[in-house]
């Protein structure tokens, strides 16, 4: 069950890839939301249940990550991005449009962009300590970044 929490946790190994796993398992998220959006179109009520469900499940995968691997938040668990990922693209629909695409982008580098730079509170959550902490300081930048999203979508009047 520990192996299986920690495979969970990195969200199936990409936490392992050398290079800025967060980024990679974002943006992985972003394009699987887009396919499933496109293809599907799942109602609010889906969407939000499964934001809900990654993040339950993913507290105490990221609990046993933590141990698995010895310190503190490390790089390798990235459930948490891939819940927050999946919050600020909550209201987004898909299609094959370009400004469809620019709004899945731009989604995408809003919650990168608040992820790393942690501005308050979400460098408040940060400081949670255990799985609980991992994922909530994430959910708090896909705040910020579904709100700077729908702003962005609304002043420029943006479409997808």
């Amino acid at each position: 069950m520990k192996k299986i929490k920690v495979f969970i946790a990195t969200f199936f190994n990409t936490g392992k890839f050398p290079i800025a796993p967060g980024t990679l398992a974002s943006l992985i998220t972003a394009i699987v939301l887009f396919w499933i959006n496109y293809k599907i179109d799942p109602n609010i009520f889906s969407r939000v249940l499964s934001i809900i469900l990654v993040f339950l499940i993913g507290i105490p995968c990221a609990n046993e990550a933590e141990k698995f691997f010895g310190k503190k938040d490390p790089g390798s668990i990235v459930i948490d991005e891939v819940a927050g990922q999946m919050l600020t693209l909550l209201f987004i629909k898909a299609s094959l449009s370009s400004g469809s695409v620019f709004i899945y982008l731009l989604g995408f580098f809003l919650f990168r962009f608040f992820d790393i730079l942690k501005p308050f509170p979400v460098n408040l959550a940060d400081r949670i300590e255990g799985g609980f902490g991992i994922m909530f300081d994430d959910i708090v930048a896909a705040i910020y970044s579904l709100a700077s999203l729908h702003l962005i979508i609304y002043l420029f009047k943006l479409s997808n």
